[in-house]
């Protein structure tokens, strides 16, 4: 027997194991045709390959630019859904990538973690990810994968890798060969080790924790942060424990560790997501709308951002309180009571009058852009006896276009800025301070 048959015959044997793996599925949870490879079980479950040539994946030169594009894409996709956090790099030279595995997204995550410099491949199964050309075709592009067959030849297809290896690649495989459940590491199987060994190339042990919850096993995406640990690199004799050991406890200290936060920002986030801070939304634009001098948006500010997934909800309690408030100062102003009016001015007061005249109650729609309290536009409303019903549907135009697309953005903004939550106290300050400064600038252009 040949050198390169017993490598294969090692690792047949050693990735045969895991059909039982799942219940007799796959690596993708389906049925074993959605899975990985059963020659060597060690392929990606999101990630897909270099099509029928794959064989020819193997001689990629590492560094290429297409796997800078890719690093970039996911990078940006994973900002979008919660942010990645990347501890550690990959030794210079080549090496054989070994990670946790519990969710599709896990490919995405080490594609947007792993040096370009590298130009990481992942392995996948042949007979479902090339299952068709077009398929092929977009998951070779989009994860820079190459097919491992299951029904014979799976080791071929690896050995082929073992040129880019020496000449500096990585080589990403799952050596669990389908996705945990719970978190739960299961066993590792051989053949990452044999292709690390046979290439003379280190194994380089990954932590994954967050994509879990980013994208469960059967579930729908949601945000998470996602934190990727590259361990020191292990010897390629290194056994399937050792290397195994080595991923569990990445993982484990990478899911103990603690999420940086502000105190500030955890006590306005449990106000703001609870039923009370609906109410103080509502109850601070109606206020505004009365006599209040600050904007409900500086509100939004700070509490869209603590919360992010409150903002809609926010957003529309601060435009109701808004919309009732109007009403009642225009009422009030009708039937001559004057309220304070703190922060305006006589030519604000000049102006609205003029528009009201020409334009009626749709002369709030200027109210938006033009820095005049929405209190002016409700008071002078009334004096102008408005019609209430029209003055509401008219404002609700306005302020509904204007509150929502403040609150949603402000919300956006606290996503993409998850990962900098520590920072929230610094966030307030500059968000008051930007608030008071166009403020004034706002009372001095009508002064």
């Amino acid at each position: 027997m040949t050198g390169a048959e017993r490598v294969r015959t090692t690792a047949a044997a050693s990735g045969a194991a895991d059909r039982d793996g799942d219940g007799g599925r796959g690596m993708n949870g389906n049925d074993e045709r959605a899975g990985a490879a059963p020659g060597v079980r060690a392929t990606a479950s999101g990630a897909v390959g270099q099509g029928r040539g794959g064989a020819r994946a193997g001689l990629r030169a590492p560094g290429g630019f297409a796997a800078r594009l890719r690093r970039g894409l996911w990078r940006g996709v994973l900002t979008l859904t919660g942010g990645v956090e990347t501890r550690g790099r990959l030794p210079r030279g080549g090496c054989v990538v070994v990670a946790n595995h519990t969710s599709h997204a896990d490919t995405a995550a080490l594609l947007a973690a792993l040096d370009a410099r590298h130009s990481p491949a992942i392995g996948a199964a042949a007979d479902y990810w090339f299952a068709s050309r077009y398929r092929a075709r977009i998951c070779r592009r989009l994860a820079a994968g190459f097919p491992v067959r299951r029904s014979g030849g799976g080791m071929d297809d690896l050995l082929a890798h073992v040129p880019a290896l020496r000449a500096g690649g990585a080589v990403v495989l799952f050596p669990e060969g389908t996705r945990g459940r719970d978190g739960a590491l299961g066993a590792f199987h051989k053949g990452a080790l044999v292709l690390a060994e046979h290439a003379g190339v280190p194994v380089v042990p990954v932590g994954i924790a967050g994509t879990g919850r980013l994208l469960p096993k059967h579930g729908r995406l949601r945000p998470a942060l996602v934190r990727v640990r590259i361990g020191e690199p292990l010897a390629p004799s290194t056994t399937p424990e050792a290397a195994r050991d080595a991923v569990a406890a990445l993982h484990d200290r990478t899911v103990a560790e603690p999420l940086a936060d502000s105190p500030v920002r955890k006590r306005i986030a449990r106000v703001a997501g609870s039923r009370h801070g609906l109410a103080l939304a509502f109850a601070w634009a109606l206020a505004e709308a009365l006599s209040w001098p600050l904007m409900p948006e500086l509100l939004l500010g700070a509490v869209c951002v603590a919360v992010p997934r409150r903002a809609l909800k926010l957003s529309l309690a601060a435009l109701a309180g808004s919309l009732a408030g109007g009403v009642l100062a225009l009422q009030l102003a009708a039937s001559g009571v004057e309220l304070p009016a703190p922060l305006t001015t006589d030519r604000m007061r000049a102006e609205v009058r003029h528009e009201l005249a020409v334009e009626g109650a749709s002369a709030v729609r200027h109210q938006p852009w033009n820095g005049v309290p929405f209190k002016v536009y409700a008071k002078e409303a009334g004096r102008a006896d408005v019609p209430p019903g029209d003055f509401l549907a008219a404002a609700a135009r306005a302020r509904g276009t204007r509150t929502l697309a403040v609150g949603l953005a402000f919300g956006a903004f606290g996503f993409l800025a998850h990962r900098h939550r520590r920072r929230y106290g610094t966030y307030l300050v500059l968000l008051g301070g930007g608030f008071a400064a166009g403020l004034t600038m706002i009372v001095r252009g009508w002064s």
